[in-house]
C-alpha cells in the first residue's frame, strides 16, 4: 500500500531462529579475535556505520520522498532484531567503534531499547547514536539513555509551524522542539539539531538557529540541500545554498567566531564566544568532505552500500539467514569498500553510466537508503 496516511509503529519483526551469535555476541567469549580493519583503495579505513533499521516514516518530507509515497519494506523484508546486532558484532572485530541508528524513523521500531542496548553492549564498540525526527522521542528518551545511547541527532528544518507542515505533510514542531530541551535536561552526552538549509523556504531562518547555540549545548547543523527525486538524482535547483555561503553568513552574523572541535562529518564548525553550543556546516552535495569518510552504510533490507550517490548495493540479508559465518558477512563489506569510487562525483557518475533506463533505480526516498 503507498502513502498511507494512517501511521502506525513497526512491530518488532519476530527473531530468527537461536543461532551461534545471540544479541551480537559469540556464544564461546565476549572478546573474539579482531579481524583486519575494513579498508578501501584510497587508504580510508571505516570505522562508522549507519544502520537504517526501518524504512517506515511517521512524516513526509518533501525532499526525502516523492508525494505518491513508497511502498515501504515490512516484517521479513527488513533485519530482525538479532541480526542487526550480528552484523554489528561482525562488523566491531573489523574495527568499527561508532554505531548510529538511523530510517524511515528509527524510533517506529519497537524494538529500538534493545537494539541500542544491544549495539552499545557489543565489545569494541564505543558509542551508540539515533537520527531521529523527534516525534515520538519523549515515548523513549529515558529508556534509550539508560540502555547506553551516547548522543541523539533531531532533524527540524523549521522553527514555524505553518512551513513545518509545509515541508513535513504533518504536524508538530512543538514535539521536536521539546524533544531538543528533553535530550539535554536528561544529560545526553551529544545532542544536535540537523537542518537542511533550502534557500527562499527557511533560508531567513538561519539566524534564529544560530542562536540556539547561545544557552542551549547543541550542535546545530547547517547541511546542503540534496533533493531526492524519484529517479534517484540530486540536483542542486533553486533551493540549493552552498556550504561557503553559509560560513560566509555565520562569520557575518558572529565577528570574530572561532573554529572549534566537531566530527568528520561536521567539516567546517564554529563557537560564537560566550555560545553554550556549536554550529556546523555539511557540504552533503559540494562532498568536499569525501576525502574523510568512514561511513559504512546498511539498508533497513539488508543491503550494504558504499557511498550514499551510489546505486551498488551488496546483499547481506541471506548470509546472515543462513548462519554464514563471520568471515563471510565481513566479504561483503571488504568486496563493497574495494568497490568504492574515490568521491561521490565519480560514484554517481559511475552509477549513471550502468543505469539503462529510470526502471532500473530500485530506491525512490531517503527513507529506502537510510538518513
Amino acid at each position: 500500500m503507498l502513502y498511507n496516511d494512517s501511521f502506525q509503529h513497526d512491530e518488532a519483526p519476530s527473531e530468527t531462529k537461536p543461532s551461534a551469535i545471540a544479541h551480537g555476541k559469540p556464544s564461546t567469549g565476549s572478546h573474539p579475535a579482531p579481524l583486519p580493519p575494513l579498508q578501501d583503495q584510497f587508504g580510508r579505513t571505516f570505522d562508522y556505520v549507519r544502520i537504517a533499521i526501518t524504512e517506515n516514516c511517521n512524516l513526509r518530507c518533501t525532499y526525502c520522498m516523492p508525494e505518491e509515497g513508497v511502498d515501504f519494506k515490512r516484517g521479513d523484508q527488513i533485519l530482525k532484531t538479532d541480526e542487526i546486532l550480528r552484523i554489528i558484532h561482525v562488523l566491531a572485530r573489523m574495527g568499527v567503534r561508532k554505531v548510529r541508528f538511523t530510517g524511515g524513523e528509527p524510533l517506529v521500531r519497537k524494538d529500538i531499547v534493545k537494539l541500542v542496548e544491544g549495539a552499545a553492549g557489543t565489545p569494541g564498540v564505543k558509542s551508540v547514536h539515533l537520527t531521529t525526527n523527534g516525534i515520538l522521542f519523549s515515548r523513549y528518551a529515558e529508556r534509550l539513555l539508560a540502555a547506553g545511547l551516547t548522543g541523539v541527532n533531531i532533524s527540524l528544518d523549521t522553527l514555524d509551524a505553518e512551513k513545518f507542515q509545509r515541508i513535513t505533510r504533518r504536524t508538530g514542531v512543538e514535539k521536536v522542539l521539546d524533544s531538543i530541551r528533553l535530550a539535554l535536561d536528561l544529560g545526553f552526552p551529544r545532542v544536535k539539531v540537523n537542518v537542511v538549509l533550502m534557500q527562499g523556504f527557511n533560508d531567513d531562518e538561519f539566524p534564529a538557529f544560530c542562536e540556539l547555540t547561545r544557552d542551549m549545548a547543541v550542535t546545530v547543523r547547517f547541511i546542503e540541500f540534496m533533493p531526492f527525486d524519484a529517479h534517484q538524482i540530486w540536483e542542486s535547483g533553486e533551493h540549493f545554498a552552498s556550504a561557503e555561503r553559509m560560513v560566509s553568513r555565520i562569520k557575518e552574523l558572529y565577528p570574530g567566531v572561532e573554529t572549534t572541535s566537531g566530527t568528520r562529518t561536521e567539516h567546517h564548525i564554529f563557537q560564537a564566544p560566550g555560545y553554550k553550543g556549536k554550529i556546523a556546516v555539511i557540504p552533503a552535495f559540494t562532498r568536499s568532505l569525501c576525502g574523510n569518510c568512514s561511513r559504512i552504510r546498511v539498508t533497513a533490507d539488508g543491503k550494504v552500500r558504499n557511498c550514499l550517490y551510489s546505486d551498488d548495493e551488496y546483499e547481506l540479508m541471506p548470509l546472515v539467514r543462513s548462519g554464514a559465518p563471520d568471515e563471510a558477512i565481513a566479504g561483503v563489506f571488504r568486496k563493497a569498500f574495494a568497490d568504492k569510487a574515490k568521491d561521490g562525483f565519480e560514484a554517481k557518475k559511475r552509477s549513471a553510466a550502468k543505469r539503462i533506463s529510470v526502471s532500473d533505480i530500485g530506491r525512490i526516498s531517503m527513507t529506502q537508503i537510510g538518513g
